[in-house]
């Protein structure tokens, strides 16, 4: 996490320095309240992942002397195929075009919604791939 915590710190610093050039530059509000809010959000995020870093151990990768074989292990579960995210899709273009065609389609298309992400969240429970 801390290479992750000095690359948000690394631009909050360089937003931090282009913020008022900008601003001498241009003399746009809009633009340069943009650019402060950018500051804060990279420096919020940069000292939540510099705080994280400290409480957990280092990775192979923040250590100076770590080695490949030191990350090797499962990385964690990954989905076979699945068809249920092209369903979810399908109900999202539903609800989309429901205030362009009519309100009844995004009626239809939230009941489709709630049966397409039940078969999402629930294709893992039955079936060849059940936990």
């Amino acid at each position: 996490m801390k290479v992750e915590a000095w690359v948000f710190t690394a631009l909050a610093v360089f937003v931090a320095v282009v913020t008022p050039v900008y601003w001498i530059l241009s003399r746009d509000a809009t633009g340069t309240a943009a650019l402060i809010m950018t500051f804060f959000l990279t420096l919020m995020i940069g000292g939540y992942l510099a705080l994280i870093a400290r409480r957990l151990d280092a990775r192979p990768e923040d250590k100076r002397r770590g080695e490949i074989a030191e990350g090797a292990g499962e990385l964690g579960f990954f989905p076979p195929q699945s068809i249920w995210p092209l369903f979810v899709a399908l109900t999202f273009t539903l609800v989309c075009l429901g205030p362009v065609f009519g309100w009844w389609l995004t009626i239809l298309g939230f009941g489709a919604g709630a049966i397409s992400l039940t078969g999402l969240l629930s294709e893992f429970y039955r079936g060849d791939h059940a936990h």
